[in-house]
């Protein structure tokens, strides 16, 4: 078999929050989430450049249908910076649930990315809080290394993904979505939601056997 040729120094792939909470027995488990880690190992051997994200909430996070009495999960309030989905607890700092899965296997990884840290504000995108305001560093990061195709694979395809997604956009960034490398919630039409965003910024989509 002829080897393939690495992949150009301008590629990062972005691993967004393969996370115990959001597979199959989590807090706010992702169906299916787990089928994607085989494929995001084998996958990731093809990349230079590997960022992980991890959800990482503080106990009592304004995101959490717990911390608003006679609220339950999947409800939307709003919230200064506009609205707000209640999920249940989860991926909260130093739990199990906000372990990366025990079987992701990507030791390559130069940068874990954590998300969702403020008390106050909810974060999807991996590059923003929810105010959209409030960085996370990963601009600063990709840009003094000169990465500017970033290829998106994790959960959930429809709320954290979507988000990175156009906000790499905004920033010029060339966008993959690995897409049997992701795996959606579908939450009140979510999912067709995000797949009209991913054509409007004209995302590419791809599958990890094309990689690798």
């Amino acid at each position: 078999m002829t080897a393939r040729r690495p992949l150009p120094e301008r590629d990062v792939l972005i691993i967004v929050d393969v996370q115990n909470d959001f597979c199959p027995g989590g807090a706010l488990a992702v169906p299916e989430g787990d089928s994607i880690v085989a494929p995001i190992n084998r996958m990731a051997q093809r990349f230079a450049h590997v960022i992980l994200t991890q959800d990482w909430h503080p106990a009592n996070h304004t995101s959490f249908a717990s911390a608003h009495p006679g609220r339950k999960p999947y409800d939307t309030i709003l919230m200064p910076y506009g609205s707000q989905t209640l999920w249940p607890d989860h991926c909260v700092q130093a739990s199990t649930g906000a372990a990366f899965h025990p079987r992701l296997d990507v030791p390559h990884a130069a940068a874990i990315i954590r998300k969702g840290i403020h008390p106050d504000i909810d974060s999807y995108s991996t590059f923003y809080e929810n105010d959209r305001t409030t960085p996370t560093g990963l601009v600063g990061y990709l840009g003094e290394r000169g990465l500017s195709r970033i290829f998106l694979a994790g959960l959930a395809l429809d709320f954290c993904v979507r988000y990175s997604a156009e906000d790499a956009s905004a920033h010029g960034l060339e966008v993959v979505i690995v897409r049997d490398c992701c795996r959606a919630i579908n939450v009140n039409g979510s999912l067709d939601q995000a797949e009209a965003k991913f054509s409007e910024i004209g995302a590419r989509m791809m599958t990890s056997q094309e990689l690798v």
